[in-house]
C-alpha cells in the first residue's frame, strides 16, 4: 500500500471571539488543510504547505490538540 494511505493525521484548534480555527496535518508529507469559521456562519478554506516544526509553532500560536471528528464534520458541512 502507497506511504500516503497510511498517514495518521494530527488536528489542531484555537478559538477566538470571532472566528475558530481548525488545522489538519500530514505529518509525513507536511501538508494540511485549515479551516476558518467565522462568527457569521461563513467558512473558509485553505490548503497549505508545512516544515518540520509546524507542531511547534502550532503550539507557539496557541492551538491545542483537536477533534479529527470536529474537523471532518466542519469539513463536509454537517456543522
Amino acid at each position: 500500500m502507497a506511504k500516503t494511505n497510511n498517514i495518521v493525521h494530527q488536528y489542531y484548534k484555537k478559538e477566538f471571539e470571532d472566528m475558530t480555527i481548525l488545522v489538519r496535518v500530514n505529518p509525513i508529507l507536511f501538508k494540511g488543510t485549515e479551516i476558518t469559521l467565522l462568527s457569521n456562519g461563513q467558512k473558509e478554506l485553505r490548503e497549505l504547505e508545512f516544515d518540520e516544526s509546524i507542531e511547534e509553532d502550532l503550539k507557539i500560536d496557541g492551538f491545542r490538540i483537536a477533534s479529527a471528528l470536529e474537523f471532518n464534520l466542519h469539513l463536509v458541512g454537517l456543522v
